[in-house]
């Protein structure tokens, strides 16, 4: 549970962090993503997903 809620809080924070220093990028970037097709947008979604347990696992391994 623990690493649960650092990983929420760290999300909160990078997500945070978006929306004060560069509001008008959040801008940009939801535009540019309503002109990506859903299937593009899907596959962004797994490939984020792929990624961060890729951090995940590195995590893992370099502290256990």
């Amino acid at each position: 549970m623990e690493y649960v809620l650092l990983a929420l809080g760290l999300v909160l924070i990078l997500e945070g962090l978006v929306y004060a220093l560069a509001p008008s990028l959040i801008e940009q970037l939801l535009a540019a993503l309503r002109e990506l097709s859903i299937e593009a947008r899907r596959l962004m979604g797994f490939f984020c997903i792929v990624i961060g347990l890729i951090f995940v696992w590195c995590a893992n391994f370099l502290v256990g």
